[in-house]
């Protein structure tokens, strides 16, 4: 295990804003208490970002919210103790609590937008942040404006009037991390504050948060997923493991040169920006499976008045391209640039304005309902929630058998094909009678994938299949699709904004930016040398792990 000296001396505890130790938090159930922390011990100091990594599951963000005395119910903290400035806050009345938190240590979660007021306008929410700790309202107004200036929102008086929803997801971090740091807090703990934002928004909000740690000098504990992220921004960083720490000490030498081997794992399976490319694209000489000609869909669902016309906003603007049998076609861009809106006009979901699709070189039109069975059946969808994409109320068996139906398949046939289709993506006929809440978000997935492929698809149209996933799941899943694809030969158009992913799965690569292609050709050409200068600036804000260790 890569370890750091323990802080045995009075004055090491003293350079400490937090010393957390031997932590545990037990959640009772029916069944017996669930041990989600089991003795975190470790300590930030003034000025330092330490990163805490690891799986769905491994304990980090519930140890964040024991720090911050916000645990979920049922959960408790059962031993242990959090020291701040020397003061166990573990032992403090709620209310004094109450003016720790946001004075002293703020925190910022995941969902800006479930942490914001849709109904309140941002410059209120802020304020309202100041004022509980007795702040004045004038003064805590400007102090707003301060903020928004501080964390780079544009035009912070006008944009202090605005709602939630008229920001961007990163500006609404933005907002959220203004909120944090209205009482400046000596120490910040940003729970995965990056997850769900765009690779160019992330690299902003890390700049910022390096940017607060320089000239602020605040300290950060900074929990993720994302081993890139802690690369480039963390000092230290411990790793967990089912509730325990398994590994801890310098960034560098924990990612180069893990010792553990669930760290070790964990390293292997990040897909890399320097990953090798794949070797087995099919001949072009075939008709494609799927080809689309100057598409445009219009998502404006005004309606024209009496005397006003509809302005027509296409999310998909002229758009043309092409997938081969047995090829993975990657589609990228950043969150409203039309992906997904430019998929679900391929399977009748959406409506076109516009422009041909063909599908095995035979024109397709109207909505999903209204086409051929032979149609519906040669393109299948992955979505990108695994927990949402499932009935809770039907097991995988009455999942896949609805899909095996619908494809034609005889009554008597259709225990069998279900076992069947369950192999395909190594899974046991044990698992037909399971409902989805017992499944893990990986066997959520690959049971998605199953039910696509009971109509023996051509083309599996996969929308952020993996973006949901840890990099573990993640990997498993990716092997798995490269494996599908060698043995029936099925062709993949891959949405993702994940870009080493990309690099992992594709043959080619289209880059869409504001409803069009803007640059697309082989893997090799556009991770090796990109025209566009969107798809350079993708390329420039994906974290990069092996150069931040190098």
């Amino acid at each position: 295990m890569t370890t750091s000296a323990e802080h045995s001396t009075e004055s090491a505890e003293q350079s400490h804003l937090l010393e957390v130790r031997d932590l545990a938090v037990s959640f009772p159930l029916a069944g017996g208490d669930v041990q989600a922390v089991k003795g975190v011990s470790f300590s930030v100091a003034p000025g330092r970002i330490l990163g805490i990594v690891g799986e769905s599951g491994s304990g980090k963000s519930v140890t964040a919210r024991a720090v911050m005395r916000m645990l979920r119910p049922p959960g408790r903290i059962v031993g242990g103790s959090v020291q701040y400035l020397g003061k166990d806050v573990l032992t403090l009345r709620e209310e004094e609590m109450r003016k720790v938190r946001g004075r002293d240590i703020a925190m910022v979660f995941q969902d800006p937008q479930a942490a914001l007021n849709p109904a309140m306008r941002v410059g209120d929410q802020v304020a309202e942040a100041l004022e509980v700790h007795g702040v004045g309202k004038a003064e805590a107004k400007a102090r707003a404006r301060e903020l928004f200036e501080q964390v780079g929102i544009p035009e912070p008086e006008r944009r202090l009037k605005f709602y939630p929803h008229e920001f961007s997801g990163g500006m609404r971090q933005r907002v959220v991390i203004a909120i944090a740091l209205a009482n400046r807090p000596k120490l910040l703990i940003a729970d995965e504050p990056t997850t769900a934002l765009d690779v160019t928004i992330q690299a902003q909000i890390l700049d910022l948060l390096r940017q607060l740690r320089d000239e602020l000098g605040i300290a950060i504990l900074f929990i993720t997923h994302d081993m890139g992220v802690v690369a480039e921004l963390c000092d230290e960083v411990i790793v967990m493991h089912h509730g325990r720490i398994v590994e801890r000490g310098d960034v560098k030498d924990v990612l180069s040169r893990p010792v553990d081997p669930y760290t070790v794992a964990l390293m292997d399976a990040i897909p890399k920006m320097d990953a090798p490319l794949r070797a087995d694209a099919p001949s072009a000489e075939a008709k494609p499976v799927l080809e689309v000609r100057e598409l445009k869909t219009d998502v404006n669902l005004r309606r024209a008045g009496l005397w006003r016309r509809a302005t027509p906003f296409y999310a998909v603007n002229g758009v043309s391209l092409h997938v081969d049998p047995g090829e993975t076609l990657a589609l990228v861009g950043e969150s409203g640039c039309g992906k997904s809106t430019l998929s679900r006009t391929v399977v009748g979901i959406s409506t076109p304005a516009s422009g041909e699709i063909f599908v095995d070189g035979a024109p397709v039109q109207g909505p999903a309902e209204r086409r051929p069975r032979h149609v519906t059946r040669a393109i299948q969808y992955v979505f990108q929630d695994p927990y949402s994409s499932l009935n809770p109320r039907r097991t995988a068996g009455q999942s896949l058998e609805e899909a095996l139906a619908i494809a034609g398949v005889p009554r008597q046939e259709i225990r069998r094909r279900s076992i069947e289709l369950l192999g395909r993506v190594r899974l046991g006929p044990e698992y037909l009678d399971r409902y989805p809440h017992a499944f893990s978000g990986g066997q959520r997935q690959r049971i998605g994938i199953a039910r696509a492929l009971a109509s023996d698809p051509r083309l599996i149209i996969l929308d952020e299949p993996v973006s949901a996933l840890d990099v573990s799941i993640q990997a498993e899943i990716l092997t798995l699709l490269r494996q599908l694809q060698e043995q029936y030969g099925v062709a993949y158009l891959f949405i993702s904004h994940d870009l080493a992913v990309v690099r992992e799965i594709s043959h080619r690569v289209a880059v869409m930016y504001k409803g069009q292609i803007v640059e697309h050709g082989t893997t090799e050409k556009i991770f090796g040398s990109p025209e566009h200068s969107y798809t350079r600036a993708l390329l420039s804000a994906t974290p990069d792990l092996q150069g931040a260790l190098a």
